[in-house]
């Protein structure tokens, strides 16, 4: 991966947190905002190594990059993460909370135990991180970006997935809430709300014409998103140029909250 010289250095200076960042969505932001000269923080879990292309694909490009490993859902945890960022790198000015899972069921039959750790992860993790990334923010007294990475279905029912359109309706709320409670702090927060973005975990989908066709049909532009179209938006959102934007959620789905039904 080599410097994209289209990139301005919007970030120089600032360092970034992005968690669930060792693959998808997540690894392109990560690698994004390191274009844009921010020094990053991987937040991943799993076995030590997990994180390490994000890393390699960083610090080959002439980032910046620590990988550190936190459940978003458990303070301690997150606390240490906020720590390890502040003592290497100083200050924290940016959190990307990206870390996300799902389960499908039909409702009657969600298990319990996958709905309680889809909150954790899923709201839980936002809440937890966003609380102890602004207490630093504030302490630090130089304002800061919150960015949570939302879905299309914060607003768009998914049967099967009641308890990740829970969480991402939820996310709605606390984005909108903090972000008021946050502004004197010159803190802003702001969703990203993702449609179809392809990753490595729709390859099931895309081998499958019959169901890729009919999410294509549900998409005015006809194809899926890109991580780095979602990326790009992170750092638009990340960059002094956002600075007026707080409480809203951005939607990058290819139109599809104009025609969709539910999916």
């Amino acid at each position: 991966m080599e410097f994209d010289k289209r990139y301005a250095l919007k970030l120089q200076n600032k360092v970034a947190m992005v968690t669930g960042a060792a693959r998808g969505i997540g690894q392109s932001i990560a690698l994004r905002l390191s274009q844009e000269g921010a020094a990053i923080v991987v937040d991943y879990v799993g076995k030590p190594g997990t994180a390490d292309t994000t890393l390699k694909a960083i610090k080959s490009a002439g980032g910046q990059a620590l990988a550190v490993a936190a459940d978003v859902g458990n303070p301690q945890q997150v606390q240490a993460l906020v720590d390890e960022t502040v003592k290497n790198f100083g200050h924290l000015d940016i959190l990307v909370n990206n870390a996300g899972i799902e389960f499908k069921h039909p409702f009657v039959e969600f298990p319990l135990e996958q709905f309680q750790k889809i909150i954790s992860v899923n709201l839980i993790g936002p809440f937890v991180c966003a609380q102890i990334a602004a207490r630093q923010m504030i302490q630090q007294g130089t304002g800061g970006r919150i960015i949570n990475i939302s879905s299309v279905h914060e607003d768009l029912p998914m049967p099967t997935n009641a308890p990740y359109c829970a969480t991402k309706g939820g996310l709605r709320m606390l984005t909108r809430t903090i972000a008021v409670e946050l502004a004197p702090h010159k803190i802003t927060v702001n969703n990203i709300g993702p449609g179809a973005v392809f990753t490595p975990i729709d390859a099931d989908v895309e081998a499958n014409k019959a169901l890729e066709d009919t999410l294509m049909a549900e998409i005015p532009l006809g194809r899926w998103g890109k991580p780095e179209e979602v990326a790009s938006l992170a750092a638009f959102l990340a960059s002094d140029e956002a600075a007026y934007c707080t409480g809203s959620t951005f939607f990058i789905d290819g139109g599809m909250l104009r025609q969709s039904g539910s999916l």
